[in-house]
């Protein structure tokens, strides 16, 4: 689900020019660059030399089909005609395998196949564990599904070898194949994020979406050819062998009957990896890994653990909110003004009305619902509602902006690959946006305050932006959030100066009031640091339009249907799909953002209290908990994370002890040395 992956084919009496069939490959290139673009590949089978030429590099599919490697060895050999046409291409959004390792990037080449895959292999090491005579060379995880191909085809038809492989992934595949010894091609996906477009003649052109299809055909076909056009989905769990003398497709299930396969004299498969002359950093840490490496008893020691001071500020005697929150109150029985004012919000209206709200959206056997996925507990369990409960179709999507953890990717894929949902994922660049990110938090270490802390996260609030866009591009008006309304984190504006809105409908409201001095507040604080004034200024600005101005239609939240409850949510996910938790936290909460785990130290450390303060808090307001359970469960929920906290640094490039340093020097708001 985190690349895009496209590509041509044509037979040798197609209506098209060698010239207008290279400028589609281009095109379809272009357009699916929205998916990733951390590194790309093309791939194209060529007749004449009895090659396949494999082009690839550490730079975006747009740069690629700039230099003269492309020109020379696929543009040109389009153009000369060379019939039957396959190319097929990868624009990469890193998960497994660094993209500065050219081998991990795509097409993968693996004993003769030639693949390029859109997902993630989740038991990838439990693949190479039951081939014992796989011999792994790259980390990629592409790797272990073509060498299941090619050992398979020792003695089966393609298709049934590739049915045979995908069958064998927990995770999600939609992947194409070429083979150095058959003239056949391959469609295969177990999720349904694949789909064609043909002509019924002589062209195939396929894509991970629809929608970049539909803009190929609106924007870079004639229109006399639009007649014959067809676009549709190759569904889950279903696959295409492409003959590509006659372009005859023979469709085939996953796991259904085999066809015939005829071999042919084997192709010679040449690979090139391009260098790439742009500054480039690792985009692939292993977050459990950093925690084995020689430097790290050393710096988890850097990570203050302030718990005993902590512990002695005054709090509430109802819920866990200490003295050190902003605005707060205390009556004199202890009770704050936050218990006080409290309006109960897990009372969720009956299921049946959630029935009601949706029947008007169905779509038989078509698209009717988008469920924003972030891999979350929240909205993994939102997914398997719609899906299995009400037997919605939904799309699940993903907008990630370059804080979206491989944990959170994996369990993704689990619930993606399982439920047969097919993920849209809309990538940033993400490169720029671990920038802004930087530059903000360099910024903020030359004045650190917690009403700036907010600027780190400016980048994600696209999501709802995208959303909408999404909804245009599918043609789907129902969209149902897995917003969780305990998640409240007022503080995070309360050291803006923004005082608490009680009652209030949802956690991310604010009045028109609070929005012009958040807005003015924030432009005060930039103005006092001018190193805020950076490339990040249009994510801030951006960010503050689509969450507070832009309009919000046909936009549900789930939990105001369903009563929220934390054990079910967890039991059902990890019971039914394998949900991955956290190795360095017992938190099931925020484990997929990356970020988290670093404001939440510098929360803890400088003000004695998290996100988890204020969420356990509504639980024991909700009457769902018990103030002695929550203060045992933040006890440990607000130790320090070190390997997502060593992740984010590295991700961005930062020194751990010199941003930690910074950290621990604040000023507290609580006394310490007690």
């Amino acid at each position: 689900m985190m690349c895009g992956i496209f590509g041509i084919y044509a037979k040798k009496d197609t209506q098209y020019s060698p010239g207008f069939l290279a400028h589609l490959v281009a095109q379809i290139a272009r357009i699916s660059e929205s998916r990733g673009k951390e590194s790309s590949g093309i791939a194209i089978r060529d007749p004449v030399s009895r090659e396949i030429r494999v082009l690839r590099s550490a730079m975006s599919v747009s740069d690629m089909l700039k230099t003269p490697e492309y020109r020379t060895n696929i543009s040109e050999r389009i153009k000369n005609a060379h019939y039957p046409l396959a190319v097929m291409g990868h624009s990469r959004l890193v998960t497994n395998g660094s993209h500065l390792d050219a081998h991990n990037n795509q097409p993968v080449v693996k004993n003769g196949v030639v693949g390029v895959h859109n997902g993630i292999i989740v038991n990838v090491d439990e693949l190479w564990s039951a081939h014992g005579s796989m011999e792994r060379e790259y980390e990629v995880d592409t790797e272990a599904l073509l060498f299941m191909v090619s050992e398979n085809m020792r003695s089966g038809s393609t298709s049934a070898s590739v049915s045979q492989a995908v069958g064998e992934v927990f995770g999600t595949v939609s992947s194409a194949m070429l083979f150095h010894d058959r003239s056949e091609a391959v469609l295969v996906t177990n999720n349904g994020s694949l789909y064609i477009l043909t002509d019924g003649a002589g062209l195939l052109v396929f894509a991970s979406e629809r929608h970049m299809l539909e803009v190929l055909k609106k924007k870079h076909i004639p229109r006399r050819f639009h007649r014959d056009m067809d676009i549709r989905q190759i569904e889950a769990n279903n696959g295409l062998v492409i003959c590509l003398e006659e372009l005859a497709l023979k469709p085939f299930v996953i796991g259904g009957d085999a066809g015939r396969s005829m071999p042919v004299e084997p192709y010679a498969v040449l690979v090139e990896d391009i260098p790439c002359s742009r500054k480039q950093h690792h985009s692939v840490i292993d977050a459990d890994a950093v925690g084995c490496r020689p430097e790290a008893e050393r710096e988890r020691k850097l990570l203050q653990d302030n718990r005993k001071a902590i512990m002695g500020m005054k709090r509430c005697t109802k819920c866990l909110l200490p003295e050190s929150f902003p605005f707060i109150e205390f009556h004199r029985d202890g009770v704050c003004n936050y218990c006080r004012n409290y309006v109960k919000k897990n009372i969720p209206r009956p299921p049946s009305e959630l029935e009601k709200l949706v029947e008007p959206y169905r779509r038989k056997n078509e698209l009717d619902v988008i469920v924003p996925y972030s891999g979350g507990r929240d909205s993994t369990f939102v997914l398997h509602y719609m899906k299995t409960v009400l037997n919605m179709n939904p799309i699940a999507y993903t907008y990630d902006w370059g804080m979206v953890t491989d944990l959170a990717r994996r369990n993704i894929a689990r619930v993606c690959g399982r439920l047969g949902v097919e993920n849209i994922i809309v990538s940033a660049d993400i490169g720029s946006k671990r920038q802004n990110i930087r530059k903000n938090i360099m910024a903020w270490t030359r004045r650190p305050n917690l009403a700036t802390v907010p600027l780190f996260m400016a980048g994600d609030k696209y999501f709802f932006h995208h959303c909408n866009i999404l909804k245009k591009q599918i043609g789907v008006t129902l969209n149902v959030w897995g917003t969780n309304n305990l998640e409240n984190t007022d503080f995070k504006s309360g050291f803006l100066g923004l005082k608490p809105e009680f009652g209030k409908d949802y956690i991310y409201s604010l009045s028109r009031t609070n929005q012009a001095k958040l807005f003015f507040v924030v432009l005060e604080n930039t103005m006092l640091n001018p190193r805020y004034i950076n490339s990040s200024v249009f994510d801030t600005l951006g960010s503050y339009v689509v969450r507070y101005i832009s309009p919000k239609k046909d936009y549900f939240h789930f939990y105001d249907y369903y009563r929220w409850d934390e054990r079910e949510i967890v039991d059902t996910i990890t019971r039914l799909y394998d949900w991955e938790t956290a190795k360095d936290t017992r938190v099931t909460w925020r484990i997929g953002d990356g970020t988290a785990s670093f404001y939440n130290y510098i929360y803890h450390t400088v003000a004695g209290f998290t996100e988890s303060d204020t969420f356990r808090s509504n639980q024991i307001r909700e009457g769902m908990i018990t103030r002695e359970a929550a203060m045992q469960m933040v006890e440990l929920e607000n130790l320090p994370r070190y390997e997502s906290i060593k992740w984010y640094m590295e991700i961005l490039d930062l020194d751990f002890e010199d941003v930690i340093s910074v950290i621990n020097n604040m000023p507290k708001l609580y006394r310490t040395g007690r």
